[in-house]
């Protein structure tokens, strides 16, 4: 599948859009070092693509006398010194769709505030016409709400759509709303993206073409 015909794109952010992985691994780790709670590399990576506060609801246990909105809120409130930069090809793959007239979303397991921040900090948000938050859904990904949402909204069937994801729930959310899937390896090993339909290092392996299709030179 080298070359794909695209009607509408769905970003991920975290991971995808914007490198926050390195920020969020280090707030959640030391969140569960504050409260002396047992964790390990696999339960802060399964943080990724999915709504913290589910996440942590699943490990609240862990932490006696404590909410899961109690933890986000606290993790929530560190300052983390890790810096969140683009994801190579990330702006540009962007600027270039929106220029074909390729309608866009974003759907992201952040809340709100987070996700416009990211995204103005990116220099798109004036080229997405919907972002699709945690807020805005009641199954976080790998539940295909978020990206039927996009789809609808965008008034776009979902097997014309072109979803980028760096995450396996991500990859199973999109594949579970309908649409093909271009798994990122920002984040994962390409073996953890393999339900995707390819799988790049980063956005600068993606080559907009006229139709408006999109041309993928990946790892797979």
């Amino acid at each position: 599948m080298g070359v794909i015909p695209v009607a509408g794109v769905a970003f991920d952010l975290d991971g995808t859009l914007v490198n926050t992985e390195p920020r969020n691994r280090a707030m959640w780790t030391r969140l569960f070092r504050d409260h002396d709670a047992p964790h390990d590399d696999a339960l802060i990576a399964s943080f990724a693509g999915r709504r913290a506060v589910e996440v942590l609801g699943e490990h609240v246990h862990l932490f006696p006398g404590r909410t899961a909105e109690d933890l986000f809120a606290q993790a929530g409130a560190y300052e983390i010194e890790e810096a969140a930069g683009p994801v190579a090809g990330a702006a540009e793959l962007v600027r270039g769709l929106h220029a074909l007239g390729v309608p866009l979303a974003v759907v992201t397991s952040g809340v709100r505030d987070y996700a416009e921040g990211l995204l103005a900090g990116l220099g798109v948000r004036d080229l997405l016409a919907h972002v699709i938050t945690a807020e805005d859904v009641t199954e976080g990904k790998p539940h295909p709400e978020g990206f039927a949402a996009a789809a609808r909204r965008l008034g776009v069937p979902p097997g014309a759509m072109v979803a980028f994801e760096d995450a396996p729930a991500g990859v199973a959310a999109a594949k579970a709303a309908g649409m093909t899937c271009v798994g990122v390896t920002t984040t994962q090993p390409p073996a953890a993206l393999v339900d995707a339909d390819r799988v790049v290092v980063d956005l600068t392996e993606i080559e907009l073409l006229p139709g408006p299709a999109l041309r993928v030179t990946g790892v797979s």
